[in-house]
């Protein structure tokens, strides 16, 4: 009877722990993202995190970064699990915005998650990445 008290203790212990590693992680996380290769130190490197919905639109959360070295790094805390994308510019005139000429080119430079090679607006599904269970870090160059 002992024998048998002891085996069933074990596979409760055994199965609990097998149950245990199987959760996955619904802790919120943050991104790293730099940008190596900024032009010059003149200016601010603006940042937006977007999920698909808002891609463009609106986004989920912004940050913005002076220029070092012609280097720039922002950290996006507090992120949910999920799938993003990340779109910043060289605001090198400092009006907070991106700036076009008149055919709609943009002026100052950008760069997009995943750092596509494309012509045109970004594209919310070759820009988009994954956050789970690690944080993230990101270089996006422009």
């Amino acid at each position: 009877m002992k024998l048998f008290t002891a085996i069933f203790a074990f596979l409760v212990v055994f199965q609990s722990s097998i149950n245990t590693t199987e959760t996955v992680s619904k802790e919120n996380r943050n991104i790293t993202v730099t940008v190596p290769n900024v032009t010059s130190n003149k200016g601010t490197i603006h940042y937006a995190l977007y999920n698909e919905k808002g891609f463009m639109i609106q986004p989920l959360k912004t940050q913005s970064s002076k220029i070092t070295n012609k280097k720039s790094t922002v950290v996006f805390t507090d992120v949910a699990p999920g799938e993003y994308a990340i779109i910043c510019f060289h605001d090198l005139n400092g009006n907070d915005k991106m700036d076009f000429n008149e055919g709609r080119m943009p002026l100052e430079d950008y760069g997009i998650s995943n750092n596509p090679a494309s012509f045109g607006p970004p594209q919310y599904d070759t820009a988009k990445f994954v956050v789970s269970d690690k944080d993230v870090t990101l270089e996006i160059r422009f």
